[in-house]
């Protein structure tokens, strides 16, 4: 994507999200349905072993995410805003945010918005990317994501309406936005 290798750092494999199956069938439904996201995306998943809407700051997932990162070594690192309704984005902005710390710091950090106003809160954008060129392989990546319910994720005032508003702001048919994280990397996405 855009010249780099995309890696895809997944806490958990949705164990616990699709209600009426059992943790071990989420599991292989969401980890299959994660993957063909990825090939859509070009990107490699990996996942971390957490428990799906159990996700925990610990000394062994601090290690493992420092670890990965590491072996990465990401010029980029997007991850969720930490100021979101869904504890595990919580989560998973914060071990990023702490991999990153325990980094070289070379990598520039991007946090990024779910769902705004339903999940995610207090977002005030730095960076904006117009997406409109990939806009359509960004929505079939997202209904591979078939037990989530991705018409309701597009279609309800989620991600169609935040594509349609941020590319309004920059002035195109649709877009992202992001905040940078201050001081982190020396390169922008704009």
């Amino acid at each position: 994507v855009a010249g780099h290798a995309v890696s895809v750092l997944y806490l958990t494999r949705g164990e616990a999200g699709i209600p009426g199956k059992t943790h071990g069938e989420a599991a292989a439904i969401r980890s299959a349905e994660a993957e063909a996201a990825c090939r859509i995306l070009g990107a490699r998943p990996f996942f971390f072993g957490q428990i799906d809407g159990s996700t925990e700051i610990n000394d062994h997932a601090l290690q493992a995410i420092s670890e990965r990162l590491a072996h990465e070594q990401p010029d980029l690192i997007f991850t969720h805003w930490p100021i979101d309704s869904h504890r595990d984005h919580q989560v998973a902005s914060l071990l990023a945010t702490h991999g990153w710390m325990k980094s070289d710091r070379r990598a520039v950090v991007y946090y990024f918005e779910v769902c705004a106003g339903q999940q995610t809160m207090v977002f005030k954008p730095t960076d904006y990317v117009d997406i409109t060129a990939v806009q359509a392989q960004k929505r079939r990546a997202v209904f591979c994501h078939e037990s989530q319910q991705p018409a309701q994720i597009y279609g309800e005032g989620a991600h169609d309406a935040m594509e349609d508003f941020r590319g309004r702001e920059i002035g195109v048919k649709a877009g992202e936005a992001f905040i940078r994280l201050a001081g982190s990397g020396h390169t922008s996405i704009v």
